[in-house]
């Protein structure tokens, strides 16, 4: 069967990069709808000309434009967005161009986080998740077929103070411990996200389903990480215990967008919000276990790097 082509939107930011770059080492034939704009922002420009001269074709083009949007479409089967998260519903115009154009075999909306559909945190999160749901609800109601990738946490996102707010470096005295520090997240490389979300794009298994990673060695508890990173600098911390209570309780009193750091961090360490469901039950699919050749970075292998 031959390779699907794959257009990425999003391709010079910093998922977009990895999704570009993972396609085409794959050997697919991969576009790139680029804004104008980016052509100004010097580390965009090095962006598409590192993905040009890799084999990255180019169309200038928005998701305000239907036309060029259009226009792109139609020269390609698989379409991945990876905007922003401040920039999901602007994939509305986006799912309406793919009904026009008619041959999108399959559709990965911008998600790339935690499953929004599973998320208990919606009294807190000022529609961060509700948004992510209706562009679901939207890809569902026209039928275009599609993938959803829930990689959870970015390695870049918290893992580098080991989960501690404010801190921009790891600590190496005292720890605050959220909740009863039990509950566990998963942390992505974001490359890994790349690698595993290509394989998937002419993967039956795949089809109208949701891939979650959560791969055994980037699956922890707060008191596991720690434990890993006290081994790894010799030295046992501080530990101190915030509940459930007074991380409401500071939530509630640090200002929007300021807390939504600490809503994360209470959504997937205290709720659990992350693994507390069965992926196969569900009848969907888990990315460590579809494919088990992809080599991917682990939580104890990035703090290698902090040490």
């Amino acid at each position: 069967m031959a390779k699907s082509k794959i257009l990425v939107i999003g391709a010079t930011g910093n998922l977009g990069f990895e999704l570009a770059k993972a396609s085409l080492s794959a050997s697919y034939q991969t576009f790139g709808l680029v804004r104008d704009s980016a052509f100004s922002d010097q580390d965009k420009v090095r962006k598409i000309r590192f993905l040009s001269d890799a084999g990255l074709q180019i169309f200038k083009g928005s998701l305000q434009d239907e036309i060029s949007l259009v226009e792109a479409l139609k020269q390609v089967d698989i379409v991945i967005c990876a905007v922003s998260s401040k920039q999901v519903l602007d994939q509305k115009p986006l799912i309406s161009a793919i009904r026009r154009a008619g041959c999108i075999k399959r559709f990965f909306p911008s998600e790339f986080g935690a499953d929004p559909d599973k998320m208990r945190v919606s009294d807190l999160d000022h529609g961060f998740y509700l948004r992510k749901s209706e562009i679901r609800r939207l890809v569902e109601a026209e039928a275009i077929p599609y993938t959803y990738i829930c990689c959870n946490f970015y390695m870049s996102y918290l893992l580098p103070s080991v989960i501690q707010p404010g801190l921009k470096l790891p600590p190496r005295d005292r720890v605050s411990v959220f909740g009863d520090g039990n509950v566990k997240g998963v942390f992505m490389k974001e490359k890994d996200v790349a690698a595993f979300t290509i394989s998937t794009v002419d993967d039956p298994r795949t089809l109208n389903k949701v891939l979650y990673l959560r791969p055994p060695g980037n699956t922890l508890s707060m008191n596991e990480l720690i434990d890993i990173w006290e081994d790894k600098i010799g030295t046992k911390l501080e530990r101190i215990c915030i509940t459930k209570e007074e991380l409401l309780k500071k939530i509630h009193e640090t200002p929007y967008p300021d807390n939504m750091e600490l809503v994360f961090i209470y959504s997937v360490f205290v709720k659990g919000d992350q693994t507390y469901f069965d992926i196969n039950s569900s009848g969907n699919v888990e990315g460590s276990q579809l494919y088990p050749n992809i080599q991917y970075t682990t939580i104890s292998e990035y703090l290698d790097t902090l040490v």
